[in-house]
């Protein structure tokens, strides 16, 4: 890391063509979280992705996408590692890493505190020696905007200052610092029973400097505060621990000044490593509303549930016609693409993407996700509004003039418009839903002209979007593919799971759509979503049909899959959105809040008492 006399020492240049990062597995990486920002940590003890002073931030630790020199922060042993072990503290997101060597084992506690202060944004790192005495090591490469920028950088007595354009860093530790090749680096040794603090702390440049922090008390504060968390939970059953961490994780990835929840951390993880397939995730979908409510309120956590649907309301304000699949956690509507060409990508997975162009696409089911979002609120009695309900007639009015045009569908295709069976399922989930709300709540509206509408759609649905010679439903009408997607028409209540329709189209899906035991998103055929072919097996779509199969009374089977899919999590219980059954490997952005909602709801619905698995609504 550079150091200077008030010298701006510029950009990386050529940075693209430095040697390959060996990029570790997906599983190798945990998540810590302050609920406004996330950091990724590997086994190997370094900080690779880590970004301010939001999750859709640039980052300052970018080597997931690129190689060393992109950013990161490695605290190690010098010598030959023979073990490692990690946790995370019971009912927290402090992460303990133990790492065993021939002269001794040391842990290092990484976390990150909830803001103590408005406007700066900690990281926290201890080295605790175990047994024994250790030789560490520790590399800090300061990288802002993606790992292109060099901060200027000053050393103090408690460490130093870094800045670069609008950011700045305090990072505060008491071993000895210095500065070889544009990197901080310390050689340092740790006992039995001894501790070594880092504390980073990020702030705008042109504010005040953030005083000095206690590590130690910071680490109370944090594990304290994820126990009171936790404490909420009203989940009872089997898998307790597993839902646990995934209601933490669900809980890292909100963004709590707005209530918005991203669908991952992280951005460009690929679906096929190699390939193209790399997406910024660090967005809210609304498609994602009615999975994220459903599985807050059944484990008591409404007041994450009230600040996720007010989030969605001020989202969708405005003309119907305007209304978008996601925004950012402010809810701001422009999420332009842009690829950065100085990151070699993930494995060499390229273009690096942010933003996300999927945005402009026109996808009719969100209306009734949205719809679907209200209901289960109102089912859990949230407090509505009269501008709630305004809002929801006024995009059924919308809805009702536009469902039976064609659209990108569920999996934004980048191909050709279609009429997809999802969108139409969901179209009639937003009038089912509005329906409902004035026969069993006792809300105002046009009802008769609402059930000529659901039964049209429906009609409609049963006619073009099954085929006869198949004998089950296809992905969209005059199609003869499959989509797993199809395995959500039981769960919003449009046909039941026992009809001979859904149980024709599940045996379909577990003949076409199966890749060792776990659901394809549809056909994997060149072309199909105007991409090259290749990807995982989608994770989500694995836990819907565990939920088919336990709404079908088919228990055994349900709790089967249900429990591939808990072995498929790393060894901190995090899963990404894919899985790789033939490299054995986790794919796409990490950690990513709809497999983690998967594991959450589909628990649920496996110990529940009162029959049948609960729908996600209805």
């Amino acid at each position: 890391m550079a150091e200077g006399e008030g010298v701006n020492v510029g950009k990386l240049s050529g940075s693209s063509s430095a040697p390959a990062y060996q990029s570790p597995p997906i599983e190798d990486y945990a998540l810590i979280g302050n609920t406004h920002t996330a950091a990724l940590v590997s086994r190997a003890g370094s900080i690779d992705w880590l970004c301010f002073p939001r999750f859709d931030g640039p980052a300052c630790f970018a080597a997931l996408l690129g190689n060393r020199d992109h950013g990161h922060w490695t605290l190690a042993p010098e010598g030959e590692v023979t073990a490692v072990r990690r946790r995370y503290r019971k009912d927290s997101l402090v992460l303990e890493t133990d790492i065993i060597t021939a002269s001794g084992a040391v842990r290092i506690v990484d976390f990150m505190p909830y803001p103590e202060e408005e406007g700066s944004l900690d990281v926290v790192r201890i080295v605790q020696g175990l047994r024994g005495r250790v030789a560490m090591r520790m590399e800090f490469v300061l990288r802002f905007d993606y790992g292109r920028s060099i901060p200027w950088v000053r050393r103090y007595d408690f460490g130093l200052r870094a800045v670069a354009g609008p950011d700045a860093v305090r990072f505060q530790s008491p071993v000895n610092l210095r500065s070889e090749k544009f990197r901080t680096v310390s050689r340092f040794s740790v006992e039995a029973g001894q501790k070594v603090p880092f504390v980073l702390t990020w702030y705008p440049s042109h504010k005040a400097e953030p005083r000095e922090r206690d590590a130690e008390a910071l680490l109370d504060n944090t594990d304290s505060w994820w126990h009171k968390w936790i404490s909420q939970s009203t989940y009872q059953g089997e898998w307790q621990d597993e839902v646990h961490r995934s209601l933490i994780t669900l809980k890292a990835l909100t963004y709590s000044p707005t209530g918005g929840i991203v669908a991952a951390a992280t951005t460009s993880l690929p679906e096929f490593v190699g390939g193209v397939r790399n997406w910024d995730y660090r967005y809210c979908w609304l498609r994602d509303s009615t999975f994220t409510l459903y599985a807050l309120l059944i484990n008591g956590f409404r007041a994450e549930a009230e600040a996720w649907r007010e989030w969605l309301l001020r989202a969708v304000a405005g003309h119907p016609r305007d209304v978008q699949i996601m925004y950012t956690l402010s809810g701001e509507r422009r999420l332009s693409e842009a690829e950065l060409p100085w990151l070699p990508g993930y494995a060499g997975s390229q273009p690096v993407r942010v933003g996300n162009a999927a945005y402009e696409q026109r996808q009719l089911d969100i209306f009734g996700e949205i719809f679907d979002s209200f209901h289960t609120c109102r089912k859990y009695v949230l407090e509505e509004s009269e501008d709630h309900w305004q809002v929801q007639k006024v995009l059924l009015d919308f809805l009702e003039s536009r469902w039976q045009e064609p659209d990108e569908g569920i999996w934004e295709v980048r191909g050709p418009e279609q009429h997809f069976t999802y969108s139409k399922v969901m179209a009639w989930v937003a009038a089912d839903r509005a329906i409902k709300a004035v026969e069993q709540f006792d809300y105002d509206g046009p009802v008769e002209q609402w059930q000529r509408l659901r039964d049209a759609i429906h009609a409609d649905v049963c006619d073009k979007a099954f085929d006869a010679k198949r004998g089950c439903f296809v992905q969209a009408y005059d199609s003869k593919r499959l989509d797993a997607s199809l395995l959500m028409m039981p769960m919003v209540g449009f046909l039941p799971a026992t009809d001979p329709r859904v149980v024709a189209t599940v045996e379909a899906i577990e003949k076409e759509l199966l890749s060792d035991g776990l659901v394809l998103r549809y056909t994997p055929e060149t072309g199909l979503d105007g991409l090259p072919a290749g990807e995982g097996t989608f994770l989500a779509c694995s836990f819907w049909l565990a939920d088919n199969y336990a709404m079908m009374g088919r228990k055994a089977k349900a709790r089967e899959m249900f429990m591939r899919l808990l072995e498929i999590r790393n060894d901190v219980g995090l899963l990404a959105e894919e899985y790789d059954p033939k490299a054995r490997r986790q794919l796409g952005n990490f950690p990513q809040a709809f497999s983690h909602i998967g594991i959450i709801n589909t628990a649920h619905n496996l110990t529940s008492t009162s029959g049948p698995a609960k729908r996600r609504a209805g």
